[in-house]
């Protein structure tokens, strides 16, 4: 059987995604998205279930399905779902002091990662 082609092409397409991501948040760098992307999953990876985390994660292209997985304590119990700004400020609070997420960053990960699950 051939190499499936989400996976041999994996790299090329998280970049393009994070381009994506970086351009719709108004960010300048990838190091900049990379770390708005990760606050963005890790944020509502701890208000799943582990079941509703795996299937979100069977969805996703395959580095960001790893992002997404990384670091993850399924046992832990998850949080509730909170208001935008909330989890917002969850979502900045990752690596503080190399964060640029925007107050719109949920918005804008998830604007790009529909994009690109359409593909």
């Amino acid at each position: 059987m051939p190499i499936p082609m989400e996976y041999q092409h994996a790299s090329e397409d998280f970049m393009r995604f994070l381009a994506d991501a970086r351009d719709e948040a108004g960010l300048g760098t990838m190091n900049q998205s990379f770390t708005m992307v990760d606050g963005v999953l890790r944020t509502f990876r701890r208000r799943l279930s582990p079941l509703d985390a795996i299937r979100f994660a069977g969805v996703l292209p395959p580095v960001l399905r790893a992002m997404f997985v990384a670091a993850w304590e399924p046992e832990a119990a998850p949080l509730p779902f909170a208001d935008r700004a909330e989890m917002t400020r969850e979502v900045q609070g990752l690596r503080q002091h190399h964060n640029f997420a925007p107050e719109g960053a949920i918005a804008d990960v998830a604007t790009a990662l529909r994009r690109h699950l359409d593909q």
